[in-house]
């Protein structure tokens, strides 16, 4: 089947950090020339924007009101906000913190959430995060779940040259604590937690070449588009 006639769908990665949801994204993005839209990033950027105008981080309403009047672009991984490439100001130890208090705010994943459906709205989009196929596009038209080894995906965020936290002292041990601390907090928040779909496809990336992975994500999407066709 010519993916690039096809309908456009909507698809959905989710996953903790270091699972190889960037990767695989950017990669089925572009095999189906659709848009990629990283929700992380657009946490982190909201959080970087916080502490650069002496925001309160704990101030939900605040944050908000950033979140909701600030101008994102993602274009081949990259990532402006306000005009600014913020790529790698974004990817430090500090934005994994402060991102991950500001993604404890309801008010502020309300305001993502209806920006990241307009996304969306028209298919043709790979959008990666922790609550998409949950609550961002309960309907999307597949599903997938990444997820590896915790010392696994310690070890891939320690060796990634995109992300500052791979160049911080202590190594794959501090990654791995950081690690733990951000699965907590993603997974218990009141407000859209991080879950399994039931209907998502899992796949452990602990042992598998991102080839391998894209090789699945790109099976279900021509499921999926076997079923749209009929």
């Amino acid at each position: 089947m010519d993916v690039h006639s096809s309908p456009a769908l909507v698809i959905a990665i989710d996953g903790p950090s270091g699972a190889g949801k960037g990767t695989v994204s950017r990669v089925v993005a572009e095999r189906l020339a659709y848009r990629h839209v990283d929700t992380g990033a657009m946490y982190r950027a909201v959080a970087w924007l916080a502490l650069q105008r002496g925001t309160d981080l704990a101030d939900a309403g605040a944050v908000a009101s950033l979140a909701g009047a600030a101008t994102f672009a993602f274009d081949a991984g990259s990532v402006t906000l306000e005009g600014h490439d913020v790529t790698a100001a974004i990817r430090t130890p500090e934005i994994d913190r402060a991102a991950a208090v500001v993604a404890q705010h309801a008010p502020v994943r309300e305001v993502l959430v209806e920006r990241q459906r307009g996304y969306g709205r028209h298919g043709g989009v790979v959008m990666e995060g922790r609550d998409i196929g949950t609550v961002v596009f309960p309907g999307a038209d597949v599903k997938i779940y990444l997820d590896a080894s915790a010392s696994e995906r310690a070890r891939r965020r320690a060796t990634d040259t995109g992300h500052a936290a791979g160049r911080a002292s202590g190594g794959v041990t501090q990654v791995a604590r950081a690690l733990e601390e951000r699965d907590r907090a993603d997974r218990t928040r009141a407000a859209s937690p991080l879950t399994l779909a039931s209907d998502a496809l899992y796949i452990d990336t602990t042992d598998l070449a991102v080839p391998a992975v894209v090789a699945r994500v790109m099976a279900a999407v021509e499921a999926a588009l076997t079923r749209s066709a009929r």
